[in-house]
């Protein structure tokens, strides 16, 4: 999986967020904290979701498990609003 090019990850004032373009069909925003910039990082390349929760166990202390539902929640979310390419 993949973000899908018609959705970018910019940085603004160490906020990121994720702006559609005209093509998308999503309107608004989406903001995140860490985990979700993390994820959007791993998602610029071609990855899976155990790939992201290994990242993200290295990168932040926590429950292995409970990293993985952070991360389904999020791949959930953007793939409900057309962000996120298989």
């Amino acid at each position: 999986m993949k973000l899908n090019e018609n959705f970018i990850k910019h940085t603004i004032d160490g906020q990121t967020v994720v702006v559609p373009t005209a093509e998308s069909g999503f309107h608004g925003l989406i903001q995140g904290n860490k985990t979700v910039e993390a994820i959007l990082y791993c998602l610029e390349n071609e990855t899976t979701e155990d790939e992201i929760v290994e990242v993200l166990c290295k990168r932040f202390d926590g429950d292995k498990e409970l990293i993985r539902a952070d991360v389904r929640d999020v791949i959930t979310r953007l793939k409900e609003i057309g962000a996120i390419d298989e």
